[in-house]
């Protein structure tokens, strides 16, 4: 499935990869624009929204196969060879399983606050109930749904999120194929072993890159290298970006292996 992108070119002449920059659950393209915007100035860039999500197809399919075959075909229709793969929570999942499918695509691996593991909790279910709270309540507004969703959530970040994909009173994420698929997103498959350097960055407050995940991660990925970021949770790239993309860069600018 070709997904829908923005792609923009890098902004000094390189023979750099380009980067593909891989949302979360509830997401779109536009979550890691403070990502592309830094990384750009070295870096041709591709946003995706990813399927189910954004101006992306629709899929009763919603697994980590699937998703990692979407980011193949994308490339393939932007006739990318190789790409260097940063993806946030769902996303960094969606890049992880990458590696069993197609190995010779992937340059360099950053996955942000997220672990290759089956977290066995649910974690929306308040979201989706504020989800759809606001369809029930036929909300044609952002100031609307707004309204009703902090009925059910306290974190004004998270609402505001959400409402980036709440466009003219519809919800531009397929609400019930990700409820009906939740178990496949925060559940895993264990992978081959990806024997290359691999990124990951968790936020120090978050719970899900945690001691408790090393031994899975590090049989997954034995060249993985982790830089916690002191001070933030789960959307560690847009609290504190700069130390997000100091890591990213380093990591970038050390000699392939």
């Amino acid at each position: 499935m070709k997904l829908n992108i923005r792609a923009q070119s890098a902004q000094n002449l390189h023979n750099n990869s380009p980067i593909v920059l891989v949302h979360g659950l509830f997401g779109s393209l536009d979550n890691l624009g403070i990502l592309a915007r830094s990384l750009v100035v070295d870096h041709d860039i591709i946003q995706v929204d990813m399927r189910n999500h954004g101006l992306s197809p629709r899929s009763p399919e919603m697994n980590y196969a699937a998703m990692a075959q979407d980011l193949v075909d994308t490339l393939d229709d932007q006739q990318i060879d190789k790409a260097i793969f940063i993806g946030h929570s769902m996303g960094g999942k969606a890049v992880m399983a990458l590696t069993a499918l197609a190995p010779e695509r992937i340059d360099r691996l950053v996955a942000i606050d997220i672990a290759p593991v089956d977290y066995q909790v649910r974690r929306h279910d308040e979201i989706f109930a504020a989800i759809n709270a606001v369809t029930d309540a036929q909300a044609s507004s952002r100031q609307q749904a707004a309204s009703v969703m902090r009925q059910h959530l306290q974190e004004e970040g998270v609402i505001q999120f959400l409402l980036k994909s709440f466009v003219d009173g519809e919800w531009r994420f397929n609400v019930p194929v990700l409820w009906d698929q939740y178990p496949n997103i925060v559940g895993w498959q264990t992978l081959p072993a990806w024997e290359h350097p691999a990124l990951f960055i968790p936020g120090g407050n978050s719970p899900y890159v945690t001691e408790a995940y090393r031994e899975q991660l590090l049989a997954q990925f034995p060249q993985a290298r982790a830089h916690v970021i002191a001070g933030a949770g789960h959307w560690v790239h847009a609290e504190k970006p700069e130390a997000v993309l100091r890591a990213i860069r380093r990591y970038l600018n050390e000699p392939a292996n």
